[in-house]
């Protein structure tokens, strides 16, 4: 998934349960600048920060690492 697409998804799910974008922020303990960036995709959130966002939103966070060459 692209950060693009991780924001919008994240988005989705948060409107879905109606969640202002303030509250989520407040909840996972994240700054709102970082919450409004990641949900336009120009953010490049740490795994600590995009973990806390799941967890509130009631998402796994899974990693894949795959080699290029």
């Amino acid at each position: 998934m692209t950060i693009q697409e991780i924001g919008s998804f994240m988005k989705e799910r948060r409107q879905m349960l109606g969640i202002t974008q303030p509250d989520l922020a407040e909840m996972a303990d994240v700054s709102i600048n970082t919450l409004y960036k990641l949900e336009r995709g120009e953010a490049n959130p740490s795994v600590k920060v995009l973990n806390k966002l799941a967890e509130v939103l009631g998402l796994e966070l899974s990693l894949s690492v795959k080699k290029l060459i």
